[in-house]
């Protein structure tokens, strides 16, 4: 093989291949690489194999009318005929496109660890301020209630403390305002019975409310969390997807010859 005839290509890992082949077939292999996609990529890998197929006999035909002019140097050397029979460029172009087909799994795989760990933030963050939004509404009720709750206890123990007062001042007269001052008693103390039913019931409709909102954040919070795995199970299909595109690669490495590829339907 001549010096003239032979051309490097750079793959996207950095190594370099020499081929013997015509500009044409360098730039279909080089496509073949960029456009290399999931379910397609198999199909469009076979067009190229087979466009490289009949280049590579256009190229031994241009090889076999070179050596007849050079027979006689050939023929002083059969190793050197056996290596110029044989073309190492199909071996060589399919180790550069497994190479690259490995650094672009590589870089998915980093791509979509990096989008799984944005997406989980993202979901966490958003749970988080639902539960620091629910806190904060379930603190402020409760201070609410809690204000309410100790105002009505000062004005009862006031007006309590009012009562015996009175109660102890007109001892002397107990007797003959005995009455009065029972139902004056009673009436307080009936009417802040029906404050503190007012309360409880508030109370109790209170904690109710509670009870829903939390219900419903735990409802939100499953939801997002089913969306989350459902995202992860899609992206876990994609990588087996592309692991069964990297074995059928591998395959036509354990078959390099040319004449082993069969013809297509």
């Amino acid at each position: 093989m001549s010096a003239q005839q032979e051309r490097h290509c750079q793959f996207p890992n950095g190594q370099t291949s020499s081929f013997s082949r015509s500009q044409r077939d360098e730039k279909l292999v080089l496509s073949g690489i960029k456009n290399l996609t999931l379910p397609t990529s198999i199909l469009n890998f076979k067009f190229l194999q087979r466009g490289k197929k009949i280049e590579t006999m256009s190229t031994t035909k241009a090889r076999t009318k070179k050596r007849g002019s050079e027979s006689s140097l050939v023929k002083s050397d059969p190793k050197t005929r056996l290596v110029d029979d044989f073309d190492p460029d199909l071996s060589s172009d399919l180790k550069g496109i497994m190479s690259a087909l490995q650094q672009i799994k590589e870089k998915a795989q980093k791509d979509g660890q990096k989008k799984n760990e944005e997406t989980i933030s993202s979901v966490a963050a958003e749970i988080r301020s639902k539960l620091d939004e629910l806190k904060s509404k379930f603190e402020k009720e409760r201070q609410t209630f809690a204000k309410a709750l100790s105002k009505s206890s000062k004005e009862c123990e006031n007006c309590l403390k009012n009562e015996t007062a009175k109660f102890q001042e007109v001892y002397e007269k107990f007797c003959k305002e005995k009455a009065a001052h029972l139902q004056a008693l009673k009436d307080t103390i009936s009417r802040f019975e029906e404050d503190k039913e007012r309360l409880f019931v508030r109370y109790e409709q209170l904690r109710k409310k509670e009870k829903n909102l939390i219900s419903e954040q735990e409802k939100f919070c499953a939801d997002k969390i089913a969306q989350l795995e459902e995202s992860l199970k899609k992206k876990k299909q994609d990588d087996r997807t592309f692991s069964i595109l990297r074995k059928t690669l591998g395959s036509f490495l354990d078959n390099g010859s040319d004449e082993d590829f069969p013809p297509e339907d």
